[in-house]
This record gives C-alpha cells, sequence and structure tokens, in this order.
C-alpha cells in the first residue's frame, strides 16, 4: 500500500488503497483485485470494469454514497483526485457557512456534488448539455436520497457555459468545473490509444466518455476562455469561479485575460497526482 504525496493532506486516500476493506465496501472489486509481480496487491489499471469497481468502492467509504450506477461508455472518474479539488475548493472557501457550489458539466456520474455532499455537506447546483447523463445523474442523487441536496439544470445552448444557467435569484460561494480538455472526437480517439499503449495493453480497449465530457471545439483553451468571459456577466452570482487547467499554458493565458477583463485576484493552485500534474484556477471580481 503505497502513499501518494501529490494528494491534498485531507484526502482521505492518501495512504493508498486498503483492499480487504474495499473489497467489503463493493464485493464486485474482488474478481478484479491482483498481486502484481512486486508482490504488492492492487488492480490492472488498464482494465476499465477493474478500475470502475475500485473506483465505486472509493465512493462507498462516505456513508451517505450507496449507489453509483452510469453507463461504461461515460468516464469513470478516479476519485481521490476528484476530491483533491473539492478540498482545495474548501481550503478557498475557509470558514464559509451555507456553502452553495454550482457544479458545470457534472456528467453522469455527478462525482463533485456526491464528494461535496459527503466531505463537506455542502449543496449543489450541478449543469451538463446531455439530457441522458443528467437523467444518469438524477437517478444516482435518487438513489442516495440526496435530492434536498444536489438540484441538476441542463444547459440547452452548446456555446453557453453559464447563460441560461445561473438564476438572478442565485447566490453561489463558488464555480466548480473540470473542462473538456480535446479538440474533437479523434483527438479524443488518439489520445486513447497512446495512454492504452503506455499501460501496456497491447488491445485497445473501449473508448470511455461521450462528446460532450472529452471534447469542446476549440479544446480547454477555448472552454476557458469563453468561461472566464462569461464570468464578467456574472460577478454577483458567486464569489469565486474556478476550473480545473490540464495545459500550463492555458494557465498564462488565462492570468492575461484575466487582467484585461477586470479581475481583481487570479490564483492558481497546483495540484500534483502521481505521474499528473494539473491546477485549479480560482478568481474572483
Amino acid at each position: 500500500m503505497s502513499k501518494d504525496k501529490g494528494l491534498h493532506p485531507k484526502n482521505r486516500f492518501n495512504k493508498g488503497y486498503e483492499f480487504e476493506k474495499l473489497i467489503l465496501l463493493n464485493p464486485a472489486l474482488k474478481e478484479f483485485v491482483i498481486t502484481n509481480q512486486y508482490n504488492s496487491v492492487t488492480i490492472d489499471f488498464s482494465n476499465p470494469k477493474a478500475v470502475k469497481e475500485l473506483n465505486k468502492a472509493l465512493l462507498f467509504s462516505y456513508d451517505v454514497i450507496s449507489n453509483w450506477n452510469f453507463p461504461d461508455q461515460n468516464l469513470c472518474p478516479p476519485i481521490p483526485g476528484r476530491l483533491d479539488y473539492i478540498h482545495h475548493l474548501a481550503s478557498l472557501l475557509k470558514d464559509e457557512k451555507d456553502v452553495k457550489i454550482l457544479d458545470i458539466g457534472t456528467g453522469a456520474t455527478c462525482v463533485y456534488p456526491l464528494l461535496g455532499v459527503a466531505e463537506y455537506n455542502w449543496d449543489f447546483v450541478a449543469t451538463d448539455i446531455d439530457l441522458d447523463s443528467l437523467d444518469t445523474a438524477q437517478d444516482i442523487i435518487d438513489d442516495n436520497h440526496l435530492t434536498s441536496k444536489i438540484n441538476l439544470r441542463q444547459q440547452f445552448d452548446e456555446s453557453k457555459i453559464l447563460a441560461n444557467i445561473i438564476e438572478k435569484t442565485d447566490s453561489f460561494s463558488a464555480v466548480m468545473c473540470n473542462p473538456p480538455f480535446y479538440k474533437s472526437a479523434e483527438e479524443a480517439q488518439g489520445a486513447n490509444k497512446r495512454k492504452n499503449k503506455n499501460l501496456g495493453n497491447s488491445a485497445v480497449r473501449n473508448f470511455s466518455g461521450n462528446n460532450n465530457e472529452l471534447w469542446y471545439v476549440g479544446g480547454e483553451k477555448a472552454f476557458l476562455h469563453n468561461y472566464l468571459y462569461e464570468s464578467t456577466l456574472y460577478k454577483n452570482s458567486s464569489k469565486w469561479f474556478t476550473s480545473l487547467v490540464s495545459k500550463k499554458e492555458n494557465v498564462e493565458s488565462l492570468t492575461i485575460s484575466s487582467k484585461k477583463l477586470g479581475v481583481k485576484e487570479f490564483n492558481v493552485i497546483s495540484m500534483n497526482q502521481g505521474n499528473k500534474v494539473t491546477r485549479v484556477v480560482a478568481w474572483r471580481f
């Protein structure tokens, strides 16, 4: 059981996984647990079914979550990394009470609202453009009896992010977002093949993640700059606007644009998870 030194100090998974306990939480995980060549108990991380059952078990470690069912074509988010975003957001909000978060692009898994409720008892409005994803997310919310904590809204305009979602009476503590990374479905497919090869699996695995989860015209940069611009139209609707950013150069361009758009404070929070380096940007007016 190896410790991930990159995870947030408050992350409950920063000391690794106790597979015996996780199997008790999710018995379906048992068939995927193996002992590798280094005599370590683990799973085959190139197997999407194994990864899904592991992350289910991690989520079930919270008493308030007992169901998390979604189609295999939807992305299975890595729970430890998603939890890090929640903890960094909590640090940003500090001692604020009655926290209400707007989650942009919640997807079928509704993972950020689930973690935010489980860890901090926050309230959420969660959005997505895909109706099927919202239907699945609503089933998850209903199954876990969290309808009083998480409210879903559909975005009907692919060109908008905050517009048509934020209402005049809304007052959020923060907006959070995990933006699409790729510029096209073809680019996303190619990246999946490279990742699969790096994991040592010669057979290309089934591609997980629908279009809205994975790609946006113009890629991450276009999405982030649209989001930044739209935030200027809703300055008083949220205390903070935040997003994950994968590419370092996008942070640099956002910093420049934020100054032009009158942002008063712009923060960059680094997150190191294993070999992956990402960051959260946060701004306010």
